[in-house]
Parts: C-alpha cells; sequence; structure tokens
C-alpha cells in the first residue's frame, strides 16, 4: 500500500534549517522535516500548511516541489513523500501534534544529529543543501 505525504523544507534569514523531533513512531527520537500523512482529498500544499502548523505553530507559504522519495514503512506500506520548498509567515515555533521538540539548525549542526534515514543525502540529491 502506498501512503501519500508531505513534508516543509524551511530555512530562515540565517540559513537555517527548521526540524522537529519525532515523538512518535516511526522514526521516534529522529530529527527530520516537518510534515506527515496527506488526509483523505487534501492537496499536498493544503497538507503541508497543516502539517507545519500541527507540529511546529508556524504558518507558512509553500514554494516549489524540492523532490519525492519512497520510504518503507511498518506492515509493507510505502510512504511516499513529497518535500516542499516553504517560507515561515507568521506564528512562534512550538513544538506540537507528534513533535517532541522544534528548532533551527545551522548548516554544521547537521550532520551531528540523528537525522531521519536519507534525509541530508536527498536535500543535497536535489540541490537544497548545502546553503
Amino acid at each position: 500500500m502506498r501512503v501519500n505525504c508531505v513534508g516543509a523544507i524551511i530555512f530562515d534569514a540565517s540559513d537555517r534549517l527548521l526540524l522537529v523531533q519525532r515523538g512518535h513512531p516511526p522514526g521516534m527520537g529522529l530529527w527530520s522535516i516537518p510534515g506527515g500523512r496527506l488526509e483523505p482529498g487534501e492537496s499536498d500544499i493544503a497538507g503541508v500548511r497543516r502539517e507545519v502548523l500541527e507540529e511546529t505553530g508556524l504558518h507558512v507559504e509553500v514554494g516549489r516541489l524540492a523532490g519525492t522519495v519512497d520510504r518503507p514503512g511498518p506492515g509493507g506500506v510505502t510512504y511516499v513523500i513529497r518535500d516542499y520548498l516553504a517560507s515561515v509567515s507568521g506564528g512562534v515555533p512550538t513544538a506540537g501534534d507528534d513533535a517532541a521538540d522544534v528548532r533551527w539548525y545551522g548548516m554544521a549542526e547537521l550532520a551531528h544529529l540523528p537525522l531521519s534515514e536519507g534525509l541530508l543525502e536527498s536535500l543535497a540529491a536535489w540541490g537544497v543543501l548545502p546553503r
């Protein structure tokens, strides 16, 4: 079964990347970009806005599709994840929903974090990193 998901690649004015620490499986404890499953009938853009707001308390403007990746999930599920560039239009970063924490990280810090599998490689392959 394929499950449609979206994510948001958000940088601040200092080129730091917004990451959330997952509070629940899959990926509990790992840092990743905000995102999650689309709801039935939900567009990618609406899903990105909703997921970012739920996980970080931030409102975003959604830009272009950066890339797509398939990730295996439990029980033979495949997560089809479409990650979009986005910019903050309002709010204050606050962990919510299934996020245990939310923080801005500089490029040098990313290599030292427990990140979701393939995150840095995907962002580099899509030309999003380094900045």
